[in-house]
């Protein structure tokens, strides 16, 4: 019997949330500055996508970053590895909004993904679940 659940509950987790995800879909922003100086961007990720994907922001101006998990039970994250532009950061995904700030510092574009993975599964990245920062002059 434990072996029954087990089974299905690695396929309801691995294999039905990959059903209609939306991955792969391009979705744009470019943000706005806010009057505080400040560009905002919010983030919501789902089943292997996150909206928007492909973030447009001005180099030299702070953003601001607010980000949740739209997933019923999936968890995810959102990574940027970019130190050499001013954006090095991990946010672990949950309901509740989770911001992060940073000052993108060189113009170029850089991938930000989730890197969770169950089991022998392929990772939500190599699923679909990632995207661009796009800093513009």
């Amino acid at each position: 019997m434990k072996r029954l659940l087990l089974i299905v509950m690695v396929l309801f987790v691995g294999v039905v949330p990959a059903l209609g995800n939306g991955a792969g879909e391009k979705v744009e922003f470019r943000a706005t500055t806010g009057e505080d100086g400040v560009q905002r961007v919010r983030i919501t990720a789902g089943e292997y996508y996150y909206k928007p994907n492909h973030i447009i922001v001005k180099v030299n101006i702070p953003v601001e970053i607010t980000a949740t998990n739209d997933s019923r039970f999936v968890p995810h994250d959102l990574i940027v590895k970019a130190p050499e532009a001013g954006m090095d950061f991990r946010i672990d995904l949950k309901k509740d909004a989770q911001a992060v700030r940073f000052t993108p510092t060189k113009v170029g574009v850089y991938p930000m993904y989730c890197d969770k993975k169950l089991l022998f599964f392929a990772s939500h990245r190599e699923k679909g679940m990632e995207g661009v920062i796009e800093v513009v002059e």
